[in-house]
């Protein structure tokens, strides 16, 4: 049995977590996030430099919580793509430091793997297939999921344009909302009527190659347009409903192609990951619609829903137990890379 250290850096959540075994043996979280609210967005140097500066302290945290220190560490794992270049750079570059350090060996993982790896920390072993629904700031796909170590992850479905994740942001801007979008719209809309104004659904025809592919584009300008065409200011109940209203568009829209999808690949069991899958009305839709549609839902408690490291741990201890190869020390950081299976390299 082996205990795997994590290490996830790609974004503005330096974090790190200890993994044996399946279970969560202790972890730690440092966020950059207020530094970067006052552009309305990531700056990727700020967060690299917020991860050079927390990671020591935040590696000492996780240890600490699991009551180890780096000699009981038999595998590290890292965050070596998709993300924010100079963020990936820090990570990969500390997860080496502790690999030469050790003798441990190295698993560069897939960010969008790890997300899908959370959920066996709560809830036990994926079954035999599952449908993905990865929804978050960056990414928004529909995978099918098999042995997540082992087998190739296929692609049913990615979004054309703007992530679920991106286009909440957007829109809180122009509701006038704080940055991080998700939770500020998700927050306004519990006082406001999700059927007030009927925003479109785009690719909502379930023919043809973009049965499973989104686009939030059209519906970011759609409320643009209807904001630029209230009078101002905004009163409390108009941002309410508008934010309603576009939550239950986007919420609509992942949870309609979603359940199609199991469908479609003959899936039991549709698992919801990534910062977006702390919605509350996600959640809310897709147990009912799950429900009267026999499918099995499993979504992570919010804390494992954002980045974190124990997420990365997570896929480096399925890798480890599965027996696969680790990766070489002179794998690199890819900003861009494909989710096509778990390990990187």
């Amino acid at each position: 049995m082996s205990t795997v250290l994590g290490i996830e850096t790609s974004c503005d959540e330096t974090g790190i977590g200890i993994v044996s075994d399946g279970e969560l043996l202790g972890q730690a979280l440092a966020s950059s996030m207020a530094e970067h609210a006052r552009f309305g967005g990531v700056v990727p140097e700020i967060a690299a430099r917020a991860h050079l500066e927390a990671l020591p302290s935040v590696l000492r945290a996780a240890l600490d919580d699991a009551g180890l220190t780096v000699s009981d560490i038999d595998a590290v794992a890292v965050t070596a793509g998709p993300g924010l270049a100079s963020a990936l750079h820090v990570g990969v570059a500390a997860a080496k430091a502790l690999c030469l350090a050790t003798g441990a060996p190295l698993y560069a993982v897939h960010h969008a793997a790890g997300h899908v790896a959370a959920d066996l920390l709560e809830h036990g072993p994926l079954p035999a297939r599952c449908v993905v629904l990865i929804v978050s700031g960056g990414h928004t796909s529909l995978v099918q999921v098999d042995d997540l170590a082992r087998d190739p992850i296929v692609h049913l479905g990615d979004t054309l344009d703007d992530a679920a994740g991106e286009a909440f942001d957007k829109v809180a801007r122009l509701l006038e909302l704080p940055y991080p979008g998700g939770p500020s719209v998700d927050a306004a809309a519990r006082e406001g009527d999700p059927d007030a104004i009927r925003f479109p659904r785009a690719l909502s025809n379930r023919q043809g190659g973009q049965r499973f592919a989104f686009s939030f584009s059209g519906l970011k300008t759609a409320v643009a347009r209807h904001v630029d065409s209230l009078t101002r200011p905004l009163t409390a109940r108009i941002v309410a409903d508008v934010a309603a209203s576009f939550q239950e568009a986007v919420v609509d829209s992942l949870v309609s192609k979603s359940l199609d999808a199991c469908g479609h690949v003959g899936a039991r069991t549709l698992l919801i990951v990534g910062g977006v899958a702390a919605n509350r009305r996600l959640s809310e839709v897709a147990a009912d619609r799950c429900a009267r549609a026999g499918v099995e839902l499993r979504v992570p408690r919010p804390a494992l829903c954002t980045d974190n490291g124990a997420m990365i741990a997570a896929v480096g201890d399925l890798l480890v137990r599965a027996g696969r190869p680790a990766s070489p020390l002179e794998v690199g950081a890819d900003p861009s890379a494909p989710l096509t299976r778990a390990a990187l390299a």
